[in-house]
């Protein structure tokens, strides 16, 4: 299964393909930063599915310019602004899901698989739909002495041996540890931490962990950011971060501790040139006039 991933940002790059692994463990992706590299990889390899991670400099006019060329192409957009009006244009131009990115990430997952089955995918908020409660609907109240039942926690997919190993990696333990502990070769570690890492879309032990603790990552936390991030380029906009300083100063030597910066005097020259002067007298001719 092949994926394709549309944001100038590579840190959510990252973040959906932890989500896209959910679907598939063994998912290759191709990235794009900007409509020209989606165009190109399309021609190259076609995806099951392209996300594109909505941001302000995206528009409708390049969704449709991009399926009037591709009109088979399953287009997932996660996006902020869910409104009856831009879910509408999306869905109009050929879009099947447009998913919120505040949905939590076990469901923005479930409505991906949704539009590789065939189908689409509209939030709730997003229908201009409001009917009315039957008349005889009641609200029930809270019964404190039969709460609802508590939701069974998903599972994960891994196997009993798995679940060993991954409470070892939680403790720390490295692999010759855990082959030690378990009674398996290291080999077999190193297996079983590849299918680990795989099924649960961590690059290393460290998201491993926090995925298997359910623990928010910071891959799916770029996910959730609003652009509390630093300041970075924007598409088609250029000066909000400078490659360098506008003006540099200029180097200067330190004056030592007696010295002062004001400006050192010229030096005199002479009123007349010194070819112009009168010959001086030698002592030795004024001694022999007088001696005479």
């Amino acid at each position: 299964m092949r994926f394709s991933i549309l944001n100038s940002d590579a840190e959510r790059r990252d973040g959906l393909k932890a989500l896209l692994r959910q679907i598939n463990r063994l998912a290759r992706f191709n990235e794009g930063q900007d409509w020209r590299q989606v165009e190109r990889t399309l021609k190259r390899q076609w995806p099951d599915l392209l996300v594109i991670d909505w941001q302000d400099w995206m528009s409708v006019k390049d969704v449709r310019h991009l399926l009037s060329h591709y009109p088979d192409l399953r287009i997932a957009v996660l996006t902020d602004k869910i409104s009856p009006k831009v879910v509408g244009e999306l869905m109009d131009e050929g879009v099947r899901g447009v998913v919120a990115r505040e949905t939590d990430p076990c469901l923005i997952v479930r409505a991906f698989e949704m539009v590789l089955l065939g189908g689409h995918y509209v939030p709730s908020g997003a229908l201009p739909l409001n009917p009315p409660l039957p008349t005889d609907t009641a609200i029930r109240p809270f019964d404190e002495k039969n709460p609802p039942p508590r939701r069974t926690r998903l599972s994960n997919g891994l196997s009993p041996r798995q679940e060993q190993i991954m409470r070892c990696v939680h403790m720390g333990s490295t692999n010759k540890m855990i082959a030690r502990t378990l009674g398996i070769s290291e080999g077999t570690v190193k297996i079983h931490l590849t299918s680990i890492f795989q099924q649960l879309g961590a690059p290393n032990r460290a998201a491993a962990v926090a995925l298997y603790n359910g623990w928010l990552t910071n891959q799916l936390q770029v996910l959730r950011n609003k652009g509390d991030n630093l300041m970075r380029p924007v598409m088609g906009q250029a000066g909000l971060v400078p490659l360098r300083r506008a003006s540099q100063r200029r180097f200067e030597y330190p004056l030592s501790a007696n010295d002062t910066a004001a400006p050192l005097p010229m030096a005199a020259e002479p009123g007349t040139a010194y070819d112009e002067a009168p010959a001086a007298k030698l002592p030795s001719e004024s001694v022999t006039e007088s001696s005479s």
